[in-house]
């Protein structure tokens, strides 16, 4: 599994390779992400290990895959978030994908209850 992850960092998709530039060297609220790493049985596209978040990168043959439903399922009963991104989102919108991980990585906090409301 090592071996083959360490072949997939060194043959980053277009995708990857631009959201890298905006991941790599803690640029992002400073923390630090790693690229094509072991989970379990998956190989993760992005991950922050501090904050539990996943980020991958699908192409077409992304579509509707049942095996990449299992694969979140799995990853989220691990505590894990998992966010997705088209590969065309990173080339048209990257700011707006920033944003998304982001808020992902800042969720806001539970809301208190209001004054009178059952706790």
């Amino acid at each position: 599994m090592k071996t083959f992850a360490r072949q997939l960092r060194r043959n980053l998709t277009d995708a990857e390779k631009r959201l890298w530039q905006e991941l790599r060297m803690h640029q992002m609220l400073g923390l630090r992400f790693r690229r094509q790493h072991p989970i379990g049985r998956y190989i993760v596209d992005f991950v922050c290990l501090e904050k539990k978040l996943i980020i991958e990168l699908d192409g077409g043959q992304h579509a509707e895959s049942i095996c990449d439903q299992d694969r979140d399922q799995w990853l989220r009963e691990r505590g894990y978030n998992v966010k997705r991104f088209w590969n065309n989102e990173i080339f048209e919108n990257i700011e707006g994908v920033k944003e998304k991980i982001v808020e992902a990585l800042n969720p806001p906090p539970p809301s208190s209850p209001s004054r009178g409301e059952e706790v």
